[in-house]
């Protein structure tokens, strides 16, 4: 019994040297705190582990130690795998900057392409041209994608036209990314840069704490996400002047000003705190489309390639969702078939039911009508 204590009992003195990898890179105070940490949750579950043990026979309970075995050799490899997976991903982001760092080049006429200037010439006539790069890029990529497409408005357009490029990169405290926007000098706001930074509470399943973005300096009257209405004072009113009201307006730099969680939550009820729900979940959405989709094919997303993609695993999706919808109207009709053919049935059956009782009743009628002679003769 007492080495069965001892398998079932957590050894705790080797749990600092079992930490991740990236635990290294913390101070010794943060290492000690983080190891108090997992001490504690892992007692509390080693609890509950052993309140179900004693509930087993015994050979089951050794069949389950088998299966934890086990389960620790796929955790341990599952563990490798994300950090394999975190130092590829790692890996190819460096590879991927000298393209995006040239991308930009190009697309802001920073670099010129041989043979491009010389072309452009010719189909002008000779004359030169003095438009530079690829004008509206990021406007467009982005208005040709479903999502972003929605949350830009047509006083965006203008402002969006600024955008010379979007970056993102991974932060590790807190766990998260942060996305960047980058403005050319425009009439609508002093900010060069605008920046949105997403903390998650997991990184490998995703579960969104809180989102922060730049706060915009608009220069006076440029304020997109506003709009001023102006109401004319009623006849006979001391006023003269028109009644200006602020109201806020749908726009996609909204997105820089994303949904607070409050400190506490009791001070939100149910249904505030659903649509607080679906406000982040749409923010994070629109964030990881830029990140995922955007940012890495965004000349696809410019010249529309990216949305014959999309388009056709859209029809994909949907002719599996029409394939389980056709088999269940196969289903469906098969069922009113064999109705039908019940029915069938039963109306033959009482068709010829039908028929006996009329054959009954004609061979009734016809003894009938023959008894009065009979009783004549009598």
């Amino acid at each position: 019994m007492s080495n069965n204590t001892d398998k079932d009992q957590l050894d705790m003195s080797d749990l600092g040297s079992t930490l991740p990898a990236a635990a290294a890179a913390l101070s010794a105070e943060d290492r000690a705190g983080l190891v108090n940490a997992l001490k504690d949750k892992l007692q509390h579950l080693a609890g509950q582990h052993s309140d179900i043990m004693e509930t087993l026979s015994p050979k089951v309970r050794k069949l389950v130690e088998v299966l934890r075995e086990l389960q620790s050799q796929h955790d341990e490899l599952e563990a490798k795998f994300f950090e394999e997976r975190a130092a590829l991903e790692a890996k190819y982001q460096k590879l991927y900057e000298p393209l995006y760092t040239k991308r930009y080049e190009i697309v802001n006429g920073v670099l010129e392409i041989e043979g491009v200037g010389d072309a452009s010439k010719d189909q002008e006539g000779g004359k030169g041209t003095e438009e530079k790069g690829v004008p509206n890029f990021w406007l467009m990529a982005m208005k040709t994608n479903e999502i972003l497409a929605e949350e830009i408005s047509e006083r965006d357009e203008e402002a969006l036209k600024y955008l010379k490029d979007i970056k993102w990169c991974r932060i590790d405290n807190p766990k998260g990314f942060k996305l960047e926007f980058f403005f050319d000098a425009n009439p609508f706001f002093k900010n060069s840069v605008l920046t949105k930074t997403y903390h998650m509470i997991e990184d490998d399943e995703p579960i969104l704490e809180k989102a922060i973005g730049t706060e915009i300096e608009w220069y006076p009257g440029k304020c997109l996400t506003q709009k001023i209405l102006k109401k004319k004072p009623r006849k006979g009113s001391k006023n003269v002047k028109p009644i200006t009201k602020t109201e806020n307006c749908e726009s996609f730099f909204n997105f820089f000003n994303p949904p607070e969680v409050p400190d506490d939550e009791d001070d939100i009820d149910d249904d505030a705190a659903e649509e607080l729900q679906n406000l982040m979940e749409q923010d994070y959405d629109i964030g990881s489309t830029i990140r995922d989709k955007i940012i890495p094919h965004a000349v696809s997303w410019f010249t529309g390639e990216a949305v014959q993609g999309d388009d056709f695993k859209d029809m994909d999706e949907d002719e599996d969702e029409n394939e389980d919808e056709d088999d269940g109207e196969d289903e469906e009709d098969e069922d009113e078939e064999e109705e039908e053919d019940d029915e069938e049935d039963e109306d033959e059956v009482e068709s010829k039911s039908r028929n006996k009782k009329s054959v009954r009743s004609q061979g009734q009628e016809t003894q009938q009508t023959e008894r009065p002679p009979d009783c004549k003769q009598q």
